[in-house]
């Protein structure tokens, strides 16, 4: 397996944000990491990415282990954060252009694997020099940051909320890519909560809450299995969601005349 995590866990303080979390991942699979606001799902990616210890239990990525050969795992791993930070004094290029050097990529196939991604994205190569990162919009910065994750070309990719900020036309854009980089045998794990994307992208689903995993599957058996109809309507069912529907509907009567 590409991914493997045994009894992972992370804890702060008393409180325990992944709880035991065992699962295998293998290549070429699009894989739906979801769960509400709070459930562990960015702890757990910046786990297996290197940017948090765990607690307890196991990870590998590639059969590289997270605690004893945590270079080798950040070389395997591209990763995309949910806040997209970049370093605002730099322009887009001189960015791209540093990670490409942290990952050893030559100064000539760096900038043209810049230009091949910057063309995907419909963004000028005049923009990536002329203006700092500071002034660019959340979609331009987002798939500046999606373009660092893929520089070096890793078999394994973290995507957390990559959608946010890209309009439409980036967003069918970045689908067909991770499809592509699937077909491709590239391991792709996707967290995020516009779950009709996840349906429809995903070859399976990972649903966690309060760290503990609670279903795992493809998301037509899982939807058809539940009775649910769609992907949102089972996630809300496991998660607590239809008793927030009820509040809010109950909330909204406060308003009426």
């Amino acid at each position: 397996m590409v991914i493997s995590l045994d009894q992972l866990t992370k804890c702060y303080g008393e409180q325990t944000a992944v709880d035991a979390l065992s699962l295998e991942i293998p290549a070429g699979q699009i894989v739906g990491f979801l769960g509400p606001n709070g459930a562990g799902k960015s702890t757990t990616l910046k786990m297996l990415t290197g940017m948090l210890e765990p607690t307890r239990g196991q990870a590998s990525i590639c059969g590289f282990d997270l605690r004893q050969q945590p270079i080798e795992v950040k070389r395997h791993v591209g990763f995309v954060p949910e806040s997209g930070a970049v370093f605002e004094s730099l322009t887009g290029l001189e960015y791209l252009e540093m990670v490409a050097a942290l990952y050893g990529i030559p100064p000539n196939a760096a900038r043209a694997r810049i230009k091949q991604f910057i063309a995907f994205f419909d963004l000028s190569f005049e923009t990536l020099t002329d203006k700092l990162l500071g002034a660019y919009s959340k979609g331009m910065r987002r798939k500046v940051v999606i373009t660092s994750a893929l520089l070096h070309n890793p078999p394994v990719v973290f995507f957390d909320e990559p959608l946010d900020g890209l309009d439409a036309n980036a967003a069918v854009g970045f689908k067909a890519l991770i499809q592509t980089l699937a077909r491709e045998g590239k391991t792709i794990v996707y967290s995020s909560h516009i779950l009709d994307v996840v349906e429809r992208v995903c070859h399976r689903v990972i649903i966690i809450d309060k760290g503990k995993l609670l279903l795992d599957g493809k998301p037509d058996e899982l939807v058809a299995a539940h009775q649910s109809g769609t992907l949102e309507k089972l996630f809300t069912q496991l998660t607590g969601g239809a008793e927030l529907e009820r509040r809010a509907e109950d909330f909204a009567k406060t308003f009426r005349p």
